[in-house]
């Protein structure tokens, strides 16, 4: 271990590793440590018989569940917009050939006490029963300039500059009512929050388009993509990369203590009485704790079901975004649902999340409007995890730590960290000008 490396990467979650393979790809000599004896950190896929440990503490799950191999429950669960930045990112570093995805059946959203499939083209507007009819034509007309509209091509902005008005302006000309606003902008354009309202409206609409390109992609329910086997495939694909290109893989390697010189600067990586010398550490949250803030808290609760979500048109995976202000709360609601079809469960089984940002600590009364939508489940498990944020200066320490994951069932926030990481290590910007037919999907059950 006695060597020098470029960068020394410590944690197999999915940020980290799609780092590693991304500076191995660039020529960078990588190590790449973890603690644990398994991939993923906190991004892991458990067994039945791992899950039960974790949530319950004995390693007996019933066997009614079925066999516990046959079960890959992503801790992290979220599914990749088909033409979304992971997707460019995965085609960028040659990973999709290690990789099956399938597509991803079913997109919806809570309005008013009901789930519905989130209408994302003029079409689809035409015939949602989420609107009345007036409102039905005035959606259309909105997502009809949102199809056409070209960054490049003045004619198809309607005399508007979408780099000066806001949304909440290009919203108004539109005159769409508050409930249409509302889907439309966490469930197409999955904002988080409401701030886009009030910034300029061009990131909006590409979010828009992207959803409505992705949705066009496979022809399937969704936007949606998910590797088969679950979200563990990733960290091991690109692990497979970096090898490729000679970066360094250890698992197990308890103690990773990052060593500093005296000016604060990060010199290397020691563990087990060896240290390995590096220019940059990048991390997770829990290698460098004294440099990471809390922000927050992610609840969630995780369900074995025998049945898909119910009103989801008997999708065998799917997602429903309960918008903030339909549940009175601050932070939107997520759920997720895999099953068999993806294989990360036994024939005739579901695993279903309910997560959001966690605003009180009772996670079971404040997750229960989503696990209520769920209908029986066979087992739940209930947990909280914090949320950090680097606190660190990477100039003077030149250690890159992640953001921890929110509670978004899509990849669109983890993936934009991941950039902004990569731009501060190398100082440049990841060019994810690829082509998109190099990842594919099916859609059969």
């Amino acid at each position: 271990m006695d060597e020098e490396y470029d960068v020394i990467v410590l944690g197999t979650g999915l940020k980290e590793c799609i780092l590693s393979g991304l500076l191995s790809v660039d020529g960078l000599k990588v190590l790449h440590m973890d603690k644990n004896d398994y991939y993923g950190g906190e991004s892991s896929s458990l067994n039945l018989t791992q899950l039960w440990k974790r949530l319950r503490g004995d390693d007996e799950p019933p066997e009614q569940l079925g066999s516990s191999r046959e079960y890959n429950v992503d801790m992290i669960p979220k599914f990749m917009m088909a033409n979304g930045t992971l997707v460019r990112v995965l085609i960028h570093a040659n990973v999709t050939k290690y990789l099956n995805f399938k597509a991803v059946d079913g997109s919806f959203v809570y309005n008013k006490g009901k789930i519905y499939k989130v209408p994302a083209t003029d079409v689809e507007a035409l015939k949602s029963p989420l609107m009345g009819l007036f409102e039905k034509r005035r959606a259309r007309k909105f997502f009809v300039f949102v199809q056409d509209f070209e960054e490049s091509d003045p004619k198809t902005h309607a005399g508007m500059n979408l780099d000066t008005i806001t949304g909440k302006e290009l919203i108004a000309k539109y005159e769409l009512e508050d409930d249409t606003v509302d889907f439309i902008g966490h469930a197409l354009a999955l904002h988080t929050n409401d701030s886009y309202l009030d910034q300029p409206a061009v990131d909006f609409v590409k979010r828009m388009k992207l959803y409505a390109e992705s949705l066009a992609r496979f022809q399937s329910g969704s936007p949606y993509i998910y590797p088969l086997y679950g979200l563990g495939e990733l960290p091991q694909a690109f692990a497979r990369l970096s090898a490729v290109y000679g970066g360094t893989y250890m698992l197990n390697k308890p103690d990773c203590k990052v060593e500093f010189d005296e000016n604060g600067k990060a010199i290397g990586v020691t563990s087990e009485g060896e240290t390995a010398k590096c220019k940059k550490v990048v991390c997770d949250p829990s290698y460098l704790p004294d440099k990471v803030q809390p922000v927050g808290k992610v609840a969630r609760a995780i369900c074995i079901m025998s049945h898909p979500i119910p009103d989801t048109k008997e999708s065998h995976s799917a997602q429903v975004i309960l918008p903030q202000k339909q549940l009175g709360r601050k932070s939107d609601m997520y759920l997720f649902c895999c099953s068999y079809a993806h294989n990360v469960a036994p024939r005739g089984k579901y695993i279903a999340f309910v997560l959001t940002e966690a605003e009180t600590d009772n996670p079971e009364a404040e997750l229960k409007p989503g696990v209520d939508l769920l209908g029986p489940v066979d087992e739940i498990f209930y947990e909280t995890y914090d949320r950090f944020v680097p606190t660190n200066d990477t100039d003077v320490d030149h250690c890159y730590i992640s953001t921890s994951y929110d509670a978004t069932t899509h990849f669109e926030s983890t993936v934009t960290d991941v950039l902004a990481m990569y731009t501060k290590i190398t100082g440049k910007v990841l060019n994810l000008s690829v082509d998109l037919s190099a990842a594919s999907a099916g859609t059969e059950q």
